[in-house]
């Protein structure tokens, strides 16, 4: 089971600039085709990772892990479409992987 957390200003922000409640969000790491991989270029102080999952639509989501099974959300957006075309398979994986929760 897992604990999300977020930033409530952060949420606010992002749902201003994207659309996108981290609510909403949190539903893909439900889904057991979601795709992830590390994101290296975005923080020197704590590891962060993208993913990609379904529901209603593909999301692009960033997150960290505070402890075991607290997930934090730190941004979420609706997929672009080269990333769509990752998610369903039409395209290379660049580096991620499907993950099962």
């Amino acid at each position: 089971m897992f604990v999300f957390e977020w930033d409530s200003e952060k949420e606010r922000e992002n749902f201003e600039k994207h659309g996108v409640h981290f609510e909403t969000a949190k539903q893909i790491f439900f889904d057991y085709d979601r795709m992830e991989r590390r994101d290296d270029d975005s923080s020197d102080y704590e590891d962060r990772w993208q993913t990609m999952g379904l529901f209603e639509k593909v999301f692009f989501v960033v997150y960290t892990e505070r402890e075991e099974d607290v997930i934090r959300i730190i941004s979420a957006r609706i997929a672009e479409p080269f990333e769509r075309r990752i998610y369903y398979g039409d395209s290379e994986t660049r580096g991620w992987t499907r993950v099962r929760p």
